[in-house]
């Protein structure tokens, strides 16, 4: 298969929206790229619209059921702060990144989610220190590349100040900018966060989520700038996405509380999980109740919890569905789960077992207790106006291409196919109609 680009660069703008397409239009960066750009401005992500999951797709072309990754964290019920997804070995199957090195070509991840340790020949993992005996610094070397990411904080790691934003695109973004320039990579793969957080905890419309996009768009004129200083710009491609719509919301839904007080969940003296018969886990704007496999199942109990979920729904409108575990496969998501939850507009889930089912957030508590956030995503992607952006300039890629809607899960088949490889067993499709074929 023919390779039609030297180096592709995908740059991830995690919670960029289809809303925000008018507004980029308008600055002068994004104005530039997209008078040559092919794009979609409606991209379906996957269910549930999270990070992780999202990130993933956008790798494998397949859908959360299939590549594994069915939430940002792991389902550890009995652990108060649970693991991420950060390591490449939880993905299943083949990923862009791994048959491009299997074709010996070099690639850069800078925080790419579920990088962590592998054998990507740069590798930045987006990764924390998760427990109280960890070291920052030593879990990210241990993750990823250690001289790579040594060199990138001895010259950057000034600009950064923890996970604060934009602090941290800034350190990822000058890092990116010395990669671009020295490292000669055939795929770089960098994701940027500061829209999104803006939005979590300022709101979908705030004025520093505009500020985030304007940053965005300083970065993106500083980025074409070095690709243009490279003899290789000619043969280089260059693919914006987003991962995820958000909504804002003002009232959290926690319930566990409610299974809680109807023996579903035991606590000890302290508060904390003992057992459970059937638990919820929050995706944010989704949720999934799994039981526990120690218990045996029965039928009627199932139904029993069904009806109590239903009566939930119709007294309070905080949910805008209860669906079945075939549901759930139907849409991608966790076949593991016994239903999928979608919360209603507004509302989002939390983990939690104390106060009451329905909190309304209140705004000194943003950011502060808990993942209390003015916006949310994770929700079913079918939501309205909650799609994404797919754009895509340069070698390989036709100009001025409008496509309609599409999903995430296409994005990976049509890098792959720039890179001349295949991910055989992708969910999407090529987009051959973007593609100088």
């Amino acid at each position: 298969m023919r390779r039609m680009t030297r180096n592709l660069l995908v740059i991830s703008f995690d919670g960029l929206s289809t809303l925000d397409f008018e507004y980029l239009k308008a600055l002068p960066n994004f104005r530039i790229f997209l008078e040559k750009a092919s794009f979609a401005q409606r991209v379906y992500s996957v269910y549930p619209s999270l990070t992780y999951p999202a990130h993933v797709s956008i790798v494998t072309g397949k859908y959360p059921k299939n590549h594994g990754i069915v939430n940002n964290t792991l389902f550890q019920p009995y652990r108060e702060s649970p693991d991420w997804y950060w390591q490449r070995k939880y993905i299943e199957g083949d990923t862009l990144f791994d048959l491009a090195l299997d074709k010996g070509m070099k690639v850069a991840a800078l925080l790419w989610p579920v990088t962590g340790k592998s054998k990507i020949t740069y590798n930045m993992p987006e990764v924390l220190a998760n427990r109280p005996w960890q070291n920052q610094i030593i879990v990210s070397l241990l993750n990823g590349s250690p001289w790579y990411q040594w060199t990138m904080n001895k010259k950057f790691g000034y600009l950064r100040n923890g996970i604060h934003q934009p602090e941290l695109d800034n350190f990822t973004h000058q890092s990116l900018l010395y990669t671009l320039a020295h490292k000669k990579t055939d795929l770089t793969l960098v994701h940027y966060t500061e829209l999104d957080s803006m939005r979590h905890y300022h709101g979908f419309h705030s004025p520093e989520a505009l500020t985030a996009l304007e940053h965005h768009d300083q970065r993106l004129g500083e980025i074409l700038s070095i690709l243009q200083q490279q003899e290789s710009f000619e043969e280089s491609t260059v693919v914006i996405l987003g991962d995820h719509g958000s909504l804002d919301e003002d009232h959290v839904i926690k319930l566990n509380i409610l299974l809680k007080d109807h023996g579903y969940i035991d606590l000890d003296m302290k508060g904390r999980l003992k057992d459970y018969r059937a638990i919820v886990q929050s995706c944010d704007g989704s949720a999934y109740v799994y039981l526990n496999p120690r218990h045996p199942k029965d039928p009627k109990d199932v139904k029993n919890l069904h009806l109590l979920l239903e009566d939930f729904k119709l007294k309070t409108g905080a949910l805008e569905g209860i669906y079945s575990s075939a549901d759930a496969i139907k849409w991608g998501a966790d076949p593991q789960c016994a239903f999928l939850l979608e919360a209603a507009y507004g509302y989002y889930f939390l983990n939690l077992f104390e106060g009451t089912v329905i909190e309304r957030i209140k705004p000194e508590d943003i950011g502060v207790l808990h993942h209390r956030t003015m916006a949310a995503h994770g929700y079913s992607p079918f939501k309205k106006d909650y799609t994404t952006v797919f754009m895509a300039s340069g070698a390989g890629i036709k100009e001025g291409v409008r496509l309609g809607e599409i999903s995430l899960v296409d994005e990976g088949p049509t890098l792959a196919r720039l890179l001349g490889i295949s991910l055989e067993e992708a969910d999407g499709r090529i987009l051959d109609e973007i593609l100088n074929l």
